[in-house]
Parts: C-alpha cells; sequence; structure tokens
C-alpha cells in the first residue's frame, strides 16, 4: 500500500472514531433520544443543540471527504478493510479510556486479531 493511501485511511479512522466518541459523548449529555410517543422531537432537538454531538458530525462529514480523496488512490478491496479495522479498533480504545467501558481479554484479543489483519491487507496491497 502506497504511504498516500496510507495516510489518508490513516486520518479518515481517526475522524471517524473521534465523531463516533463525540456522538456518543452528545447522546449522553443530552439524555439520549426519546423514544416514547409524542417525546421523539424534543429528543432530537436536545440532542442535535449538543456541542458534542454536532462537533460529532462535523467530523464525520470531514471523514468523508477525506475518504473519497483515499478512494482516489488506493483499491477500495484494501483500502475499505484497514479503514473499518483501524476505526474499530480506534473506537474501542476510546470507548475503554473516555466512557470506561471494560475491556475484557477476548476484545483485546480480538483488536490484536484485527491488527494483524490489517498488517495482512495492507502488505497484500
Amino acid at each position: 500500500m502506497k504511504i498516500t493511501s496510507l495516510i489518508y485511511i490513516v486520518v479518515c479512522a481517526v475522524l471517524t472514531a473521534l465523531a463516533n466518541l463525540l456522538l456518543r459523548h452528545g447522546l449522553l449529555k443530552s439524555g439520549g433520544l426519546a423514544v416514547q410517543p409524542g417525546q421523539w422531537l424534543a429528543g432530537w432537538m436536545s440532542t442535535l443543540l449538543q456541542p458534542a454531538f454536532l462537533s460529532g458530525i462535523i467530523l464525520y462529514a470531514l471523514a468523508a471527504i477525506v475518504w473519497f480523496y483515499a478512494l482516489s488512490v488506493t483499491e477500495v478491496s484494501t483500502g475499505y478493510p484497514v479503514l473499518v479495522g483501524l476505526t474499530f479498533v480506534l473506537v474501542t480504545l476510546g470507548a475503554v479510556g473516555v466512557f470506561r467501558e471494560p475491556a475484557a481479554p477476548l476484545k483485546i484479543a480480538g483488536i490484536v486479531t484485527i491488527l494483524a489483519g490489517i498488517l495482512l491487507v495492507t502488505r497484500g496491497a
């Protein structure tokens, strides 16, 4: 895999992971989305006005733009698995660090396996 491709993919993965973490934080701060009849609009408005949630949406948009650049310089059959795997690892590490979600041994083993898969995919490209 070319270094340019890898840079775009890593930047996209970081932006996507940060977006997910900000969206989660915004949802927690706003109290989540109301699922009760007649309350869904108020739940959405509260969430949409949450700065962390809005920041997450903006980062998702930026990630999409970076991904378009990545697609222009790499094969999708290589780039997409690397993007998804790296994003999964970053979101999991972020969730453990920021939200104190548990890091069970099997989860850690899965992350190591994904990182090994990313290495294999990038070497085979």
